[in-house]
């Protein structure tokens, strides 16, 4: 019988209100460690909102440059072994010879909690030396639709409406049209779940799509974007000073502070119909 999927938990707490204590129903979202594992070998751990496994992981492989395209994953499926404590919390990955790593080196590098991806890479430099191409020059985005964005964001935002405690990452297109959205308690495996629906779906790149993210744009995240070809990340909060970097470097138009009217422009900013 298949597992069901527990994105969302529901407990008992006590609420204060004014001097008044009472019990009451909460909701909590889920969290629970995911390993990827790669034939025998287990490649990465990172803490997660259950759901959307599949794409998760392969937006992961994607994004650290394991893969290049779909067709180097020969299988990709959820391993739930009767009885085991992580049942349900595995995905089991066969990639063609070409694209199978090297676990001794990649041995250090893919251990993440859910509130820092990069900081279980070796270093930074080994996140940068990959090749990394500038996105679509040619895209072109009105300001009026990136203000729409925001709103059209939290109001899908099904998790988030119950819980208060997911991060969200969005894809529209240049006419401001919602293409997908996914949640979870990590900012960088809610992008990693977009950019594996994408990789999935055949669509990559997404040289026509912008990125929304709730909370800070962080270094990682505008590397995952720019791997995933898109052109233009905008996030609610600020970006971080690696991420505006990376951003400049390659031109990537890096937008922060999307709130109501207003909004700030870190790079790229002809990518913005004046």
């Amino acid at each position: 019988m298949p597992r069901k999927v527990r994105s969302v938990d529901l407990t008992q707490v006590s609420e204060w209100d004014d001097g008044e204590l009472r019990r009451k129903d909460d909701y909590l979202a889920g969290e629970e460690p995911l390993e990827i594992r790669i034939g025998e070998h287990p490649l990465s751990v990172t803490m997660r909102t259950p759901g959307h496994d599949l794409e998760l992981a392969a937006g992961f492989l994607f994004t650290e440059g394991l893969v290049q395209r779909r067709e180097q994953i020969l299988k990709l499926e959820s391993a739930s072994p009767v009885g085991a404590p992580n049942s349900g919390n595995v995905v089991q990955v066969e990639l063609t010879p070409d694209a199978v790593p090297d676990f001794e080196k990649m041995r250090r590098h893919f251990f993440a909690a859910s509130s820092c991806g990069i900081c279980g890479k070796a270093s930074i430099d080994s996140v940068r030396s990959r090749v990394l191409q500038p996105p679509n020059p040619d895209f072109r985005l009105a300001p009026e639709i990136l203000l729409r964005l925001p709103d059209a964001l939290r109001s899908s935002q099904d998790v988030f409406e119950r819980t208060g405690g997911l991060h969200a990452a969005a894809l529209f297109s240049a006419r401001g049209t919602l293409l997908a959205l996914r949640e979870d308690i990590g900012r960088h495996n809610a992008v990693d779940k977009l950019i594996g629906w994408a990789l999935r779906e055949g669509r990559l790149p997404l040289a026509e799509s912008v990125l929304l993210v709730s909370g800070r744009g962080g270094f990682e995240i505008i590397q995952k974007a720019i791997v995933a070809g898109l052109p233009v990340v905008a996030s609610v909060s600020a970006p971080s000073s690696l991420a505006v970097q990376l951003a400049r470097e390659l031109r990537l138009t890096l937008i922060g502070f999307l709130r109501g009217r207003r909004f700030v422009i870190y790079a790229g900013e002809e990518r913005l119909e004046k």
